[in-house]
């Protein structure tokens, strides 16, 4: 059984971070970390998102402009030393580029050692719009970085220039800025939630009111994580590191047969939904908990004490307004859902966002719904579930 720190890679607006509440419980055995990779998506001097790109004070006031990919994985391998197996939570979409660009590695992570050396990279191509230039990096820690530490200084990314395209090398067949080496030490598993609920809960956090405490002013449909949710589960199920047993169902995955590279433990594809979280949390809790290699106990579901609630607190200050209702929460119980008709969730999103926003949120979903139906047919599944489908 795998070892591992446990990569739960998801898509905003999935139920996560209340999934993510049930492993704070472990604290005596899991070292959570909470979203990590957004500070160097969002603000650092790599960053490929574009919502802060002429905002160098919103930047700056983050306390992450100086968070790069390495220094986020620096901090996780400290974490690491402490004894406790990781538990990490986080976007899939904060290691891929947005609309579906080419993505290099991070120039912080070309020549990154993490137990085995990673001088050079194998299989990397060079990144024709940008040549082969090398990268400098110079170490040096600041106390003025939050959690993350300082960044390598990435000397061929002006400060005042967009660092994306990065001038790096592309690795063949991985979607990700994350080279091979790295993206083998973890266990990956995944969370998804249906395009009708996740997308109309994250426009929600961009617009006013919420938008005031979230510093998301505008909704970005490239934000919806389905996409790169995909392709990152279908080059990890491609090259052997999940699969071909899938966590829940008695059916293999097609890919039966393919080694994973060296170094790498081929696990079984774990793939929860939201959904199916909510109606059957023990259920769907202990058979996760098996299949990556924790004692699941019914204690998990309940929180509901000062200790836990303000570890929780602290743990998603950074993404104020974003997880308010996790935070709130006590436990995770059964609730019941009853499916809404299309037309009757379009006339609820027409009376909370308006028309433009309601026509936004449709279009987004339709956009998304290809992504998600094909990771749900790896969902685990419970005699529970099976039943309500």
């Amino acid at each position: 059984m795998s070892n591992k720190p446990i990569f739960a890679a998801t898509h905003p607006r999935a139920c996560s971070t209340a999934f993510e509440r049930v492993f704070m419980t472990r604290r005596d055995t899991l070292q959570s970390v909470h979203e990590p990779f957004g500070d160097a998506f969002y603000y650092g001097p790599e960053r490929l998102s574009e919502r802060y790109a002429n905002d160098e004070k919103a930047r700056i006031k983050s306390g992450f402009s100086d968070s790069t990919y390495k220094t986020i994985l620096d901090r996780i391998d400290r974490e690491n030393t402490e004894g406790k197996r990781i538990f990490i939570k986080d976007m899939a979409y904060y290691l891929l580029s947005p609309d579906q660009k080419p993505t290099s590695l991070a120039p912080s992570l070309l020549n990154y050692k993490r137990g085995v050396g990673t001088d050079g990279v194998a299989g990397a191509t060079t990144n024709g719009a940008n040549g082969a230039n090398g990268v400098n990096g110079t170490n040096g820690v600041s106390d003025t970085n939050g959690a993350n530490g300082h960044a390598d200084t990435v000397k061929t990314i002006p400060v005042e220039s967009p660092p994306y395209p990065y001038p790096t090398e592309r690795e063949e067949g991985n979607p990700t800025l994350v080279p091979l080496e790295l993206l083998k030490k973890f266990h990956w598993t995944f969370l998804i939630r249906h395009p009708r609920n996740s997308i109309p809960s994250y426009y929600r956090c961009t617009i006013p009111p919420l938008d005031e405490v979230t510093g998301f002013y505008n909704y970005m449909p490239s934000e919806a994580g389905y996409e790169e949710l995909r392709r990152f589960f279908d080059y990890l199920k491609s090259i052997g590191m999940i699969g071909p047993k899938i966590s829940g169902q008695d059916g293999l995955a097609d890919n039966e047969g393919v080694t994973p590279p060296p170094g790498a433990e081929q696990v079984e594809i774990c793939v929860i939904d939201a959904d199916d979280l909510l109606d059957d949390p023990v259920g769907i809790i202990s058979t996760y908990c098996k299949s990556v290699g924790i004692e699941y106990g019914d204690d998990m579901l309940n929180w509901d004490n000062e200790e836990d609630h303000d570890f929780a607190r602290e743990a998603f200050e950074k993404w104020k307004g974003f997880h308010e209702d996790a935070i709130d929460s006590k436990d995770l119980k059964p609730r019941a859902q009853i499916p809404k008709p299309d037309a009757e969730l379009y006339a609820e999103w027409v009376e909370k966002f308006g028309e433009e926003g309601a026509s936004v949120i449709r279009a987004t979903v339709a956009q998304n719904v290809a992504d998600y139906e094909y990771l749900k047919q790896f969902a685990m599944k419970t005699p529970k579930t099976m039943e309500q489908a």
